[in-house]
């Protein structure tokens, strides 16, 4: 469950993924939402670092709630952490920890950087130019907002998900809608955003020594 929350969470922070091909703007709506998507992309390569709380809510076809999650996730560099509620995961850029506070087991991987593996890094740098055919929607209200409809289709039909729905108000993404193929949805609202914090790199590092007994599953 943990790695499909990352997805959901990488994919509204928006350097590759794939070797897919990029999908050309071949209309004036494509072209606008290409044009807040760099936006978006250029504003996040000038943080040092990004640390935003979320709010994850989880719904089926019939629009049905199934559950809430909140979390906060932290990227400075190729590094980043996140957690949830039970669930956390690290990347100093070179491996990656999983842990399950229900189990206590932390799951410890290499970092790939030529594998499809997801990060909040790779999504939040135009991934879209290269995995997605993209247009602008309009304006839709969302709260008391106004704010651009991005529509995002996976150009790999592969994929679990079927379109990604972005949300952008003032250049920065707002929320963000997944929706899958079995039907259920996945929506992702930002509720508080810091930049350029100091964030000390001992905390993208699992610390075993603060979660005694845990157990350690090393895959490297």
């Amino acid at each position: 469950m943990i790695k499909k929350l990352i997805v959901i969470i990488a994919s509204i922070f928006m350097t590759s993924i794939s070797i897919a091909q990029v999908s050309k703007a071949s209309n004036n709506t494509s072209a606008e939402a290409k044009k807040m998507l760099d936006d978006v992309t250029m504003k996040f390569k000038n943080y040092k670092t990004v640390e935003a709380a979320f709010t994850l809510t989880i719904e089926n076809s019939a629009g049905k709630n199934l559950g809430n999650k909140k979390g906060i996730v932290t990227m400075k560099g190729l590094k980043y952490k996140i957690k949830l509620t039970g669930q956390e995961m690290y990347s100093d850029g070179s491996n990656i920890w999983t842990y399950d506070q229900s189990a206590n087991e932390v799951t410890v991987n290499k970092y790939d950087p030529s594998s499809n593996s997801i990060t909040p890094q790779k999504l939040f740098t135009n991934f879209y130019d290269k995995d997605f055919s993209y247009k602008k929607n309009g304006l839709v209200k969302i709260g008391s907002k106004s704010m651009n409809e991005l529509e995002l289709t996976p150009l790999d039909k592969s994929k679990s998900f079927s379109k990604i729905l972005i949300y952008i108000d003032n250049g920065t993404i707002n929320t963000t809608k997944v929706f899958e193929k079995n039907g259920n949805r996945y929506t992702y609202s930002i509720g508080n955003m810091k930049t350029n914090t100091p964030v000390p790199d001992a905390s993208f590092v699992f610390d075993a020594k603060s979660h005694p007994n845990v157990e350690v599953v090393d895959l490297r």
